[in-house]
């Protein structure tokens, strides 16, 4: 499992797109991990799944409700992955209004889940393999902090945690 000092895994996530620009076109883009973490300060958070009901009324709106905080801590981007297809991400990213703030990043293969350790089982629930809920702050493709929920909690991974830890 990924620790606080590990690099972040080399993997491809998507991201969808509605407008195009800065090199992006409609439709779900790859999003190379190591390439887009690199120099930057990232608040990455992960979770079981779009649309539901933790991750929907807490987890994403917490860090939207702290965006500007984050960057005014020296977070340069802030990323929800989730195992999900990119078009169910896009359609989630313009539910919870995130555009220009929080990027939804989907794995949609469980590829990043997978290569950090951090999955969760859920197929009893008929959901599969998915990632498990966590946060992190990564620096330069660095894991500096890492916030990782025992089962069914929403306790370490929210949006203040992450902030006090960029803070600090």
């Amino acid at each position: 499992m990924i620790k606080v000092g590990d690099s972040l895994p080399s993997a491809t996530l998507m991201e969808y797109s509605e407008v195009e620009g800065g090199g992006c076109s409609l439709g779900p883009n790859p999003v190379d991990v190591i390439k887009a973490s690199a120099g930057k300060t990232i608040a990455l958070f992960g979770l079981p799944g779009a649309f539901t009901p933790t991750c929907s009324a807490k987890h994403v709106p917490g860090y939207l409700e702290k965006y500007a905080e984050l960057k005014a801590a020296g977070v340069d981007d802030v990323w929800c992955v989730s195992v999900n297809d990119a078009f169910v991400m896009g359609a989630w990213a313009r539910d919870q209004k995130s555009a220009g703030k929080v990027r939804m990043l989907a794995d949609g293969d469980a590829s990043f889940a997978k290569a950090t350790g951090l999955t969760l089982d859920l197929t009893g629930k008929g959901l599969g393999l998915r990632s498990n809920r966590y946060s992190m702050l990564v620096k330069d493709g660095k894991v500096t902090a890492l916030n990782i929920e025992g089962p069914g909690k929403f306790e370490v991974s929210d949006a203040a945690t992450l902030l006090a830890q960029a803070k600090g």
